[in-house]
């Protein structure tokens, strides 16, 4: 498949995709993207501060960002969820820079604990919600060495 034909990071964009996606979204969301190939949205991922009733205690603060994200069944396994979702932790990295993303899925989705592996998502800690069992892993970015 041609370069052209590949998702990259110019394709996604926080302000521009997503107020033409949801016009009715009142304020500007950064961290929430929109991933189109050809014209045409395959997905969306974002960064959303967890809620006070899911903190992970990751940070002292207990105020990490989530990892989010959606794809249409067609764009499964062609490595689109990966190179998306690396682009906009690479964002996340500059943007906040040294602060860790939290990532939580059922253990049974093996395709999204091979994404969180990728990425490179280590364990945190697994639960029982939603009758099924959870993984929750953390994500930090390497800092560069003084």
């Amino acid at each position: 498949m041609s370069r052209r034909n590949r998702p990259h990071l110019d394709d996604i964009t926080a302000t521009t995709s997503v107020e033409r996606a949801l016009p009715e979204t009142p304020e500007r969301r950064p961290g929430h993207f929109v991933i189109e190939l050809d014209g045409a949205m395959i997905g969306t991922i974002e960064l959303n501060r967890r809620e006070a009733e899911h903190r992970s205690h990751v940070r002292p603060d207990a105020g990490e960002a989530e990892l989010g994200y959606l794809f249409l069944r067609e764009a499964w396994g062609r490595g689109y969820a990966a190179e998306a979702c690396a682009a906009a932790l690479g964002w996340f990295a500059d943007a906040l820079p040294g602060e860790p993303v939290v990532l939580c899925t059922q253990t049974a989705n093996d395709r999204s604990m091979r994404l969180a592996a990728k990425l490179g998502f280590t364990e945190v800690r697994r639960f029982e919600e939603w009758g099924a069992e959870q993984w929750l892993g953390v994500w930090s970015p390497v800092m560069p060495s003084a």
